[in-house]
């Protein structure tokens, strides 16, 4: 395979993985598939972390990593 199609199907399936992840959250429903609020919702949560608005940038890392790791644990568990 060449090295640009390898690339691509990677990016690909991490794209793919990413967006199993908005639907996991739950977000899909709660927004009603509704792609211009869900970009909207991402770029705030950027713009939280780019200008440390709050509380601090690693402050807020640190509780979504918790938060998310408890919930693969839970997905874990119950699988």
């Amino acid at each position: 395979m060449r090295d640009w199609a390898k690339a691509r199907r990677e990016r690909t399936h991490h794209l793919i993985e990413l967006g199993g992840l908005v639907q996991k959250a739950g977000l899909v429903d709660l927004t009603d598939d509704d792609r211009a609020t869900l970009l909207g919702a991402f770029l705030d949560i950027a713009g939280q972390l780019r200008d440390g608005r709050n509380t601090t940038s690693g402050d807020l890392k640190t509780r979504w990593r918790r938060a998310g790791l408890h919930a693969f644990d839970r997905d874990r568990e119950q699988g």
